[in-house]
């Protein structure tokens, strides 16, 4: 009995056998993987391969005009872009254009207004993955990204008034002091963000539509967007206490107002004034 326990102690430390025992081990772990996830990763696969060919014929019916069959883009005789490639700007500017309407356009122009969905939330999807599958980009973010519900009260405030300096350091030159907007060159604009749903904010940020910029990770972090958005949602839920705004237009609505209805009210006064002023009676003595 001694000596058979001596010979198979022998044979596990013999040179072959960490070897088997290290196959064995990985063959185990391959099959079991294989019979597990395999299935389920096939069928997410083909799951994407289906909306991405939804998204392609959707893409070919509403969007090739401008922008080419295979989203290269299309420049016309005269050297005017039609439509930019979309080649890389990713799901996140397709499921932002789309989202808001945006796309596709009425007619070329400076500007993409805001205007009704022409897609449902599934097709926009769709269009999005498709556009994602021509080349790397930006991923439509999750709600985690861009919303503070999950820290307590103080760290809320904390990212609220890390957001406004974040803001007014980056943003108000274009979009005004308190996110109502502004005009721009060339005929652009700059769109109100009061209001706009936080996920189109934070995809706007990453994507640099029209003629924003875009906030990459590199020049703002994640926390940093998120800390915006919280900003800018504070001050969706914040009175105004500083009486008729005037649409916080900022100071040429206001001084367009106080020439307007300011000096001209004094004026109308005056003139008011004179009108209504007592007069003599007694005529001239001629000499």
């Amino acid at each position: 009995m001694n000596s058979a326990a001596g010979r198979l102690s022998r044979l596990r430390r013999g040179r072959l056998a960490g070897a088997l025992l290290l196959l064995l081990g990985l063959v185990t772990a391959g099959g079991l993987y294989t019979a597990v996830m395999t299935p389920a990763s096939a069928e997410r696969t083909q799951d994407l391969a289906s909306q991405v060919e939804e998204g392609r014929k959707l893409f070919l019916v509403g969007c090739s005009t401008c922008h080419g069959t295979n989203g290269e883009g299309i420049t016309t005789d005269r050297g005017n872009n039609l439509g930019p490639s979309l080649v890389g700007v990713g799901a996140a500017a397709v499921d932002f254009q789309v989202g808001t309407g945006r796309m596709p356009m009425a007619q070329p122009g400076a500007q993409a207004p805001r205007k009704d969905v022409a897609y449902s939330e599934e097709e926009t999807a769709a269009l999005a993955a498709f556009v994602a599958s021509l080349g790397p980009g930006p991923a439509i973010p999750d709600e985690s990204d861009y919303s503070i519900d999950g820290l307590d009260s103080a760290a809320q405030e904390a990212a609220i008034v890390r957001g406004g300096q974040l803001f007014l350091t980056n943003c108000t030159a274009c979009h005004n002091f308190e996110g109502s907007g502004g005009a721009m060159p060339n005929g652009g604009y700059a769109p109100t963000v009061r209001g706009v749903d936080s996920k189109y904010i934070y995809e706007a940020l990453l994507t640099g539509p029209q003629t924003m910029p875009t906030f990459s990770n590199g020049n703002l972090t994640p926390d940093q967007k998120r800390d915006i958005i919280a900003y800018l949602n504070n001050l969706n839920d914040s009175a105004g206490v500083g009486g008729f705004g005037m649409g916080s237009l900022g100071p040429v609505a206001e001084g367009l107002f106080a020439w307007i209805v300011g000096i001209g009210g004094l004026v109308g006064f005056a003139v008011w004034i004179a009108a209504h002023t007592t007069r003599s009676s007694k005529k001239k003595v001629e000499a």
